[in-house]
């Protein structure tokens, strides 16, 4: 059993990819080649947003955009500590301070109350309001920007994050790395009312490539045309590859990956309804085991759609996750534990001074979330014996 099934794909699509491929090996386009202007209009008119510009991976996207806003040294950058460490990254690499904020418990998005409190401590330098990096205790920073990151596919709950946003006049950045094809309120997810949206094509993400690639979208035609010049060594437009107007970065995303892309995008949507179909026998699997001791199974944002980028459930309290995943692993069930610790316990950050204990919730996420296999393909036979072998490993009598 595979825990994302890669192979199932390519073999339904192989006729389609390689006819791509074989396209672009015939006309010798290997760097910004006509499928990469297709994609991007296939992925514009996906999501609904204006303008997507493709580059080379979902880290490269946030990069390019906090670039384009000038995000630099002083800034305060907001984000969820419980994520991969590319959202971090991005933001301390402009120069900015990440600024962490806990999580809602129940959906581990970027709580709005939380946020709140975050930007308020910065603004006053007040500890007692939010946990802060030691650098906003000594020097006044400026809050510039939140990093919102749609957490396992579920959206985050935008309306109230952008009325916080907005009351403090920060700028919004979805991070939709784990998000693309999900929605909120009726509007794909990378278009649900921010600034700017990345996502990643990663090949594990829901709409994956077979090696790195990202995008960025945004409605403002501006910041499109900044992000585009960036990804391409600051040129000042297509025309014009060697007048160099910015520093930019060597971003593009190869023909190569964009044809596949093209190629994938076709069975997209019917992947979305597989995925949702499996998602939700999940939940009713699992439904008799939620009580006390109890499974916790994923809560979706209130009138969203996941596009269940994984299956997180969160083990009942005490359960030896290690012994239980070599259970499951011997029973040829893989799993994972995605983030097995917050960002802000990760080495790379030390710096800004934060304590494991200084976000609860988040903490107590990793140390009980289990992802089980998740993809399109799973067949309801292979659920069922997922979640009968979890059950059957799980020493209940020890919970009750």
């Amino acid at each position: 059993m595979e825990f994302i099934d890669l192979k199932a794909q390519q073999q339904r699509i192989k006729q389609r990819i390689d006819a791509r491929i074989a396209n672009v090996l015939t006309h010798g386009q290997y760097i910004m080649g006509p499928e990469v202007s297709e994609l991007e209009h296939a992925l514009a008119k996906f999501t609904g947003a204006r303008h997507c510009i493709t580059c080379a991976s979902g880290t490269t996207a946030l990069e390019l955009v906090l670039s384009a806003w000038g995000i630099g040294t002083g800034d305060a950058v907001f984000t969820t500590p419980l994520s991969f460490i590319a959202t971090a990254e991005a933001i301390a690499k402009t120069g900015a301070t990440p600024i962490f904020v806990d999580i809602d418990p129940n959906s581990y998005n970027i709580d709005p109350a939380s946020l709140n409190a975050a930007v308020m401590a910065v603004s006053c330098r007040n500890p007692s309001r939010h946990p802060l990096p030691r650098i906003a205790l000594h020097k006044q920073l400026t809050p510039r920007a939140v990093v919102l990151v749609d957490l396992f596919g579920n959206p985050v709950d935008y309306d109230p994050i952008l009325e916080v946003a907005h009351a403090y006049n920060l700028l919004t950045l979805e991070d939709g790395a784990q998000s693309f094809g999900s929605m909120y309120k009726g509007r794909h997810c990378c278009n649900c009312g921010c600034d700017a949206a990345t996502t990643s094509f990663f090949p594990a993400k829901p709409l994956g490539c077979y090696g790195d690639g990202g995008a960025v979208f945004c409605n403002d035609r501006e910041l499109a045309n900044i992000v585009d010049s960036l990804r391409y060594h600051g040129r000042i437009n297509a025309q014009n590859k060697n007048d160099n107007i910015r520093l930019g970065y060597n971003g593009r995303i190869d023909t190569l990956q964009a044809a596949i892309l093209l190629a994938k995008l076709e069975i997209f949507p019917e992947e979305i309804m597989l995925r949702a179909k499996a998602g939700q026998r999940y939940t009713e699997l699992l439904l008799p085991y939620r009580n006390s001791p109890g499974i916790v199974t994923p809560t979706v944002t209130a009138e969203g759609d996941s596009i269940w980028a994984q299956y997180t459930i969160k083990l009942p309290q005490g359960v030896d996750r290690s012994a239980l995943m070599k259970k499951l692993r011997e029973q040829g069930i893989p799993t994972a534990i995605n983030y097995p610790k917050g960002m802000h316990t990760q080495g790379c950050l030390r710096y800004l001074g934060y304590t494991p204990h200084d976000f609860p919730h988040v903490q107590e996420v990793c140390s009980r979330v289990l992802s089980l296999p998740m993809h399109p393909y799973l067949t309801e036979d292979d659920q069922k014996t997922i979640v009968d072998v979890l059950i059957q490993s799980i020493e209940w009598r020890e919970y009750t």
